[in-house]
């Protein structure tokens, strides 16, 4: 498997259960070690946020709290991070609820304070490892619209793994194809089309045009 990612590029990456997605985001995060091969990181220390499909949130924390943590455990003061955890909190729409428990929270609002989490470090790179698989999809959407709005605040480059082709397609410049395990680069195709996604995007030729073909990419890859 040979990929590559631009600073500021988002790439898709979808293909079937057990093929590597989520062990290629581990070895990006450098949570894991290749046992061949090399992964080259150009980014540094603390510049790296992982988004996992549940919100990973303490529960004994409120949101602004949880949100401060990663700031914290950096050596920043306890008010600078509160500060910035509700000025993030504040980007992602739950400035009310920063004293809320996670245990008040909807799901989808806890992924907000997970999004939140991870762009409150200003990170170069974030791995969102099928972040709305949970949700129901109006606020699959809607996060996705939301991401790709915070996206065009900073630019991070951004992998985001999904099992949902339409999403792949709506989320990414490009959209990384893996065949079935051990993953191989099935297909790797170029999303045409603005970033965020104008209203309509999903209903446009190109996109339902790309949408197809990333799915007989998968088809393909999933027979081997």
């Amino acid at each position: 498997m040979d990929l590559k990612i631009a600073p500021g590029e988002i790439i898709s990456l979808v293909g079937p259960s057990g093929c590597g997605k989520s062990t290629a985001l581990r070895l990006l995060a450098g949570l894991e070690t290749p046992s061949r091969g090399r992964v080259t990181r150009d980014v540094g220390p603390g510049e790296t946020a992982v988004v996992f499909q549940a919100p990973t949130l303490a529960p004994w924390l409120s949101a602004r709290a949880n949100v401060a943590l990663p700031l914290e455990l950096s050596g920043v003061s306890k008010p600078e991070a509160a500060a910035r955890a509700e000025a993030a909190l504040e980007r992602v729409g739950l400035a009310n609820a920063a004293a809320a428990r996670p245990v008040q929270l909807s799901g989808g609002m806890a992924m907000r304070v997970s999004l939140a989490r991870a762009l409150v470090t200003q990170p170069r790179l974030m791995l969102l490892d099928e972040p709305f698989a949970a949700l129901d999809e109006l606020t699959r959407r809607s996060l996705a619209d939301d991401v790709l709005a915070l996206w065009a605040a900073t630019r991070p480059a951004i992998i985001f793994v999904t099992h949902n082709v339409e999403e792949a397609v709506y989320m990414g410049g490009r959209v990384v194809v893996l065949s079935k395990g051990p993953g191989r680069i099935a297909a790797d195709m170029a999303v045409a089309g603005p970033l965020p996604r104008p209203p309509g995007f999903r209903a446009e030729a190109t996109f339902r045009a790309t949408a197809e073909a990333v799915s007989q990419a998968l088809a393909k890859g999933s027979r081997g």
